[in-house]
């Protein structure tokens, strides 16, 4: 890949019609509006490789790889030149009843790519529409199975799994969910396996199989008390995300496929973020050796060069619609879009040619060395994750791991730590649903130089931080 030079700057007077237009039209997501009333609203307009530029100029090291999705890094002309050919030939057709080459091509391939027998690839516009996708085919399946009663989902504390109405009611931040109450009845919650933040007694053991024994556990106690009969489905992330990457600990998800099947439940596993390579394989199933009966996915898939999530189902999940005039009665305009799913192939064929999965599994011990370096800081308390993913946690105190409580977390987050950052020149998360992280999910294209330079940038930034408690 050849490097552009920097951009030039927009000029004044494009920038100020840009600012007061963002302010005056533009409804930015996850945003307070009124932080922008006086400051600037930041304005990337370009990318190349693992950065980012404004519309100053500035450049930034993309360590989120945009919201986990710019797997391959920026600017990779390829994929432009596969969304504008699928453009000239077919810019658009519905997957309802019909279909097109690059749909057919894209499901075999991820089929193929998918653990078991995750055979039936369902295309959505995005994850938050593959979860949704999945709750209403686990309903859908067992009421045509004979069990119309099993409905409910159970997922875990401080999870996120999307924003439309289901996807936010699997979803274990209450915050997110309170202004949009009532949602989607029937959801439970169970812990998640935050080893860091473990109860007594494996705080004090320090036993981490067995801490994961008692989490999974705690998914057949939440299905006993609603009665198995009723319960549908798990949802669980590989690595879970909110909260600040919570690996699994060995043997949780054995036990929790275990559980499943004891009791006739789904298990999917929600791959939004996990999947196409950002723990260095294909799927996080294959990291931890279970078996989904689905998967949903979205992001990685086509590295954000174009929208695209699915749901990959089971040949059993499928069995029921394949006979008589049964039709799973869902879809979406945009799922399956052909520019997107060729874009998709496209990805897929860099995936392939460059050997991204194999890049992360060669790299992240690296990643992980170099992100441990940070724990000499007073405000560093954990560094967790796998591959190319992992959460940093603040604390006041590293001998207690006593947390800020909701003020200072306001100050710390929102007040210094977000703006400091980019302005250091990194571009990642501060977060803090749950106890306050930041974020690391850099493109897969990156190695050691990278890594240097995110630790460098923390570190100058939290020692700041640190200063201003």
């Amino acid at each position: 890949m050849t490097a552009e030079p920097t951009p030039v700057p927009f000029d004044d007077e494009t920038y100020a019609g840009l600012q007061k237009s963002a302010r005056e039209h533009l409804w930015m997501h996850f945003t307070r509006m009124s932080s922008y009333e006086q400051a600037d609203v930041p304005i990337i307009v370009r990318g190349e490789g693992a950065y980012i530029y404004d519309a100053k100029g500035r450049r930034y090291l993309d360590a989120l790889a945009g919201l986990f999705v710019s797997q391959v890094g920026h600017g990779r002309q390829e994929l432009a030149d596969a969304a504008a050919k699928q453009s000239g030939e077919l810019a658009f057709f519905p997957l309802w009843s019909y279909a097109h080459p690059q749909a057919i091509t894209l499901a075999e391939r991820v089929a193929n790519y998918a653990p078991g027998d995750l055979n039936r690839v369902f295309f959505t516009s995005g994850g938050g529409e593959a979860v949704e996708t999945a709750w209403k085919l686990a309903k859908n399946y067992f009421k045509l199975t004979g069990k119309p009663m099993k409905h409910k989902v159970i997922s875990r504390a401080v999870a996120y799994h999307g924003t439309t109405q289901g996807a936010l009611s699997i979803t274990g931040v209450p915050a997110l969910k309170a202004v949009f109450e009532p949602l989607v009845p029937s959801t439970f919650r169970v812990p998640n396996t935050n080893f860091y933040r473990a109860p007594e007694p494996f705080s004090e053991s320090g036993d981490l199989e067995a801490f994961g024994r008692w989490a999974a556990d705690q998914i057949e106690v939440a299905i006993q008390n609603e009665g198995a009969d009723t319960v549908a489905a798990v949802f669980l992330e590989p690595v879970q995300n909110a909260g600040g990457c919570f690996p699994p600990p060995p043997g949780y998800f054995q036990r929790v496929r275990e559980i499943c099947d004891r009791h006739d439940v789904l298990l999917v596993s929600d791959e939004v973020i996990c999947a196409f390579g950002r723990l260095g394989h294909m799927f996080g199933a294959e990291r931890y050796g279970y078996q989904p009966d689905m998967i949903t996915c979205a992001k990685g898939l086509t590295s954000g060069y174009a929208p695209l999530g699915a749901m990959i189902a089971s040949d059993r999940l499928m069995e029921p619609f394949l006979s008589g005039s049964t039709s799973f009665a869902h879809g979406y305009t945009f799922g399956g879009h052909p520019v997107s799913t060729a874009v998709a192939n496209a990805n897929l064929d860099i995936f392939e040619r460059e050997g991204l999965n194999r890049h992360v599994l060669e790299n992240q011990d690296a990643f992980r060395a170099t992100l441990e370096k940070l724990n000499d800081l007073p405000i560093v308390g954990d560094v967790r994750g796998e591959g190319y993913f992992y959460g940093i946690e603040m604390v006041k105190d590293k001998a207690t791991k006593e947390t800020f409580d909701d003020a200072e977390s306001e100050k710390l987050l929102r007040g210094f730590l977000s703006k400091a950052l980019f302005d250091a020149g990194l571009y990642c998360r501060a977060d803090d649903r749950g106890d306050p992280v930041i974020q690391l999910s850099p493109p897969l294209t990156c190695g050691q130089e990278h890594f240097d330079e995110i630790e460098q940038k923390l570190r100058g930034v939290l020692e700041e931080a640190w200063t201003k408690l």
